[in-house]
């Protein structure tokens, strides 16, 4: 059983369709402007590719797993295709399993709630909350940000070094930073892990999106990912990895389609027999149109050809860098180095401003959408930035003086579907306002720097 879907868009050279390319904004100074959306790191646009198919599917909607007519059929061969076109999206083992969540966040609590009894958990606290914090019922070590790819690994290394290495542990460890956009050594820091009996989650919200991702080149034991960083923005997510831990625990959810069958006793309780597959953490109705579009995104980046969209995207960040190389109110943020390799998103500070009154200007004046704060990665950014947990100042109040600490910083995050125009925007706006300053005023409304139209028109 098949439905349409669109026709894969052959010209890899240019960014690749996405919804909202061709939105309009309005700017505050007057006219408007089409949207540069540059912040792909928390969700991107979707691809006109994902679009089309799913708009195809649409009409064949229908129940999944326990419907007899055509269309229901039909929708569950097509949620179990998606699944093994993930599976070859990530180059799964024989026997791993891939289950559909909602988020990262939701498929590394779903293995956090899967981790056998006495788990031990080593996770660097550069990770993104999604992967630093859902280990509430285990044993957590937190170790500290390493200043080098060499340093992550022998920071593990030693952590590891007086576990007993017959109990259970897991490593938790990002592919690609949400805050610097460098790339982690996963290979080696799994070897490591293996090395000392432990196992290893990848978790590839940031990665996936940009570079290719094997589970068995990597010898991870599970990623993790979320559809809406890969073009694909329906609610849904990945777990895919080893099926034993996963298999043994309880569900997730419990309800229909986690469980094989249900009886009634004789004292009036019920006994269940649980899933051993994926339909195990999978209880309810499933999101089909999610896992449709995640499954369209993997095949459209896998058509597109990785080394094309990094290729693309390298020649994005050298943009960004080398047109701000000679500002140097500008500082951007990594652990590893400015030349570290890295995906397309990167953390700075403007010397004298407030980050949020900064991206504001940026969104209001030059119709640029990029993200402030924190990135839900707090422990990380202030290690980058030295700062201590503090409120933020009023907008329009410079961040930090020159010479003091700045309590937050600037992201811009790009990827497969954004135009040369849009960065290189960017990067004219940064250096205006530098160097001018914002044309409008600004004032604090919910914590948020916005444009002062309170006596305006």
């Amino acid at each position: 059983m098949s439905v349409p879907t669109a026709a894969a868009d052959q010209s890899v050279c240019a960014p690749l369709p996405v919804l909202g390319r061709d939105v309009t904004v309005p700017l505050v100074t007057g006219g408007e402007v089409t949207y540069a959306a540059l912040d792909y790191a928390a969700s991107a646009p979707a691809l006109q590719r994902v679009w089309d198919d799913v708009a195809a599917y649409a009409p064949y909607y229908g129940s999944v797993h326990r419907g007899a007519g055509y269309l229901s059929q039909l929708s569950t061969d097509l949620f179990e295709n998606a699944r093994r076109t993930v599976a070859e999206f990530l180059d799964c083992r024989t026997g791993d399993q891939v289950v559909f969540t909602r988020s990262t966040t939701d498929s590394l609590n779903l293995l956090a709630a899967a981790l056998p009894a006495g788990c031990e958990v080593f996770v660097f606290e550069t990770e993104h909350h999604a992967s630093l914090l859902p280990w509430r019922d285990a044993r957590v070590t937190y170790l500290d940000a390493p200043d080098s790819p060499r340093r992550a690994v022998e920071t593990l290394e030693h952590a590891l070094a007086g576990r007993d290495p017959h109990g259970p542990a897991l490593v938790c460890v990002t592919g690609a930073s949400n805050v610097t956009g460098e790339l982690w050594p996963v290979r080696e820091l799994a070897a490591a892990a293996h090395a000392h009996g432990a196992r290893i989650v990848l978790d590839a919200a940031q990665l996936a999106p940009h570079h290719p991702v094997s589970v068995r080149e990597l010898d991870v034991d599970w990623v993790a990912f979320s559809g809406h960083k890969l073009y694909a923005p329906f609610g849904s997510g990945v777990l895919a990895g080893r099926s034993d831990w996963l298999r043994e625990a309880e569900p997730y959810l419990a309800g229909g389609g986690a469980s094989r069958t249900v009886t009634r006793r004789a004292d009036g309780g019920v006994d269940v027999e649980w899933h051993d597959s994926a339909a195990r953490h999978e209880a309810g109705s499933p999101n089909v149109i999610g896992a449709y579009a995640v499954a369209s995104a993997c095949k459209a980046l896998t058509e597109a050809g990785f080394d094309t969209l990094i290729a693309r995207e390298e020649q994005l960040i050298r943009t960004v860098r080398e047109g701000l190389a000679d500002v140097p109110e500008v500082r951007f943020l990594s652990l590893f180095g400015d030349d570290a390799p890295r995906v397309g998103v990167l953390s700075f500070v403007v010397e004298g401003w407030n980050s949020s009154h900064f991206a504001a200007a940026l969104s209001a004046e030059y119709g640029i959408g990029v993200r402030d704060g924190l990135f839900c990665a707090h422990p990380l950014v202030r290690t980058l930035l030295g700062s201590d947990p503090q409120s933020q100042g009023e907008c329009g109040a410079p961040e930090a003086a020159p010479g003091e600490k700045s309590l937050n910083a600037i992201r811009v995050s790009f990827g497969a579907g954004t135009p040369d125009e849009h960065v290189e925007r960017f990067v004219r706006a940064v250096r205006e306002l530098v160097r001018d300053g914002a044309r409008w005023s600004y004032r604090t409304e919910d914590g948020r720097c916005v444009p002062d139209t309170s006596d305006r028109t």
